[in-house]
């Protein structure tokens, strides 16, 4: 093709013909142009379709994260209202009389297995990490769907920081309180290491300091409330997000 043209080109230069040959000069700067711009628009559409099948591979990621996250939720939701019901329970059995005393030190175990454990928040956040850290997250073309995944994963943060200061302000109270009444001889795993004692010296322990153990009770019943409150919150904030995110996985599959 350029031995064609090459050859137009020398065969009107000696004929001397310059009419003809301005002519062909800015047709073929015509075409020339023409072929540049053709080949920017196909690296433009390559360029477009590599950015669509990308955000299409990020939003599939975030889908199947925060389904994770859902079951996650939902299972500490699940682990902190069994914590909550042990609570409950031990100081139900510590205010009543009417409790023998082999149920009352089942219900001191129940609370220390299920009721004084601390709520750990966890969640999936690798691909919006890998979004942020990389910069794609202007990959994500929908501007409200991608200011509904920013906010989404900010109260993740808020939700994590609140159980941390929660966290912080039972430790001081709850660590002399183990120490000092001796509370780990009513744990399972550990009461082995205590001298043996007869369930009616346990049981009259635990009634001669119910007081204390009940307020012990009280801020581990606080603690994990507010957790939940604040992961039911997220769980119905994640289930919206998946909503959104499918709908938007659809659009860009279909078009």
């Amino acid at each position: 093709m350029i031995k064609f043209f090459r050859k137009i080109r020398l065969n009107l230069m000696e004929t001397g013909n310059k009419t003809k040959y301005f002519k062909y000069a800015i047709g073929e700067i015509v075409l020339v142009v023409i072929g540049i711009l053709i080949a920017l628009q196909i690296n433009n559409w390559n360029e477009a379709r590599k950015a669509s099948l990308l955000e299409i591979e990020y939003i599939k990621r975030l889908i199947s994260e925060n389904k994770e996250d859902l079951a996650l939720f939902s299972g500490k939701i699940e682990g902190l209202k069994r914590g909550v019901t042990s609570i409950k329970k031990f100081s139900e059995a510590l205010k009543s009389a009417s409790f023998s005393d082999s149920l009352l030190i089942l219900k001191a175990n129940e609370y220390l297995k299920y009721g004084s454990i601390y709520p750990v928040f966890t969640s999936s956040t690798s691909t919006f990490d890998d979004l942020s850290s990389t910069g794609n997250l202007q990959i994500i073309s929908n501007i409200k769907v991608r200011d509904q995944i920013v906010n989404h994963y900010t109260k993740h943060k808020v939700v994590a920081d609140w159980i941390k200061v929660a966290t912080n302000w039972a430790l001081p109270l709850d660590a002399p309180f183990t120490y000092e009444h001796h509370v780990m001889k009513f744990e399972p795993l550990s009461s082995f290491l205590y001298p043996k004692q007869s369930s009616q010296e346990l049981a009259n322990e635990l009634r001669t300091n119910k007081l204390f153990y009940i307020s012990n009770a009280a801020a581990h019943y606080w603690i994990n409330m507010d957790a939940i409150q604040q992961l039911e919150i997220l769980k119905d904030d994640t289930i919206v997000l998946i909503s959104i995110l499918e709908k938007n996985l659809n659009k860009l599959t279909n078009d």
